[in-house]
């Protein structure tokens, strides 16, 4: 499955230059993993408020070239469950068609106590009918 989230580069978003900080790009990856989520049956707070909360397990991340004030970008997150207790999410942020970051980010499923547990089927087959139906 994936999921387009439109991102405008604010000020507030940037360094002394102008150009992202590098940790505001994990903001931004993880607005696009929250309304890929969303997408899947409920809003992540129902999903939480249920006793499933997403965290992320593993996090790889390339930046590629600078995000800058004003720039107009797309996050893209493709889903692709792995095991009935981790999703992996392949993220991109672009400007037009340009790269500029990407991340694998592996996420499970705990609860209240940070225990590990599975993740919900509903939301497994939601992701597995929505990836089949879009390729």
């Amino acid at each position: 499955m994936e999921h387009r989230l439109p991102v405008k580069i604010y000020y507030e978003d940037t360094d002394c230059l102008g150009v992202v900080y590098h940790a505001n790009y994990l903001k931004f990856f993880e607005r696009g993993r929250t309304e890929l989520i969303g997408r899947l049956g409920r809003p992540i707070g129902e999903w939480n408020a249920a006793g499933c909360n997403f965290v992320v397990y593993k996090m790889e991340i390339t930046f590629h070239r600078a995000a800058r004030l004003g720039d107009e970008c797309e996050v893209v997150t493709h889903l692709s469950p792995q095991s009935p207790y981790r999703m992996a999410m392949a993220q991109r942020l672009l400007r037009g068609e340009e790269l500029l970051t990407e991340a694998l980010v592996q996420v499970v499923c705990v609860d209240a106590s940070l225990e590990l547990r599975e993740i919900p089927e509903p939301l497994l087959r939601a992701a597995g009918e929505l990836k089949s139906r879009t390729g």
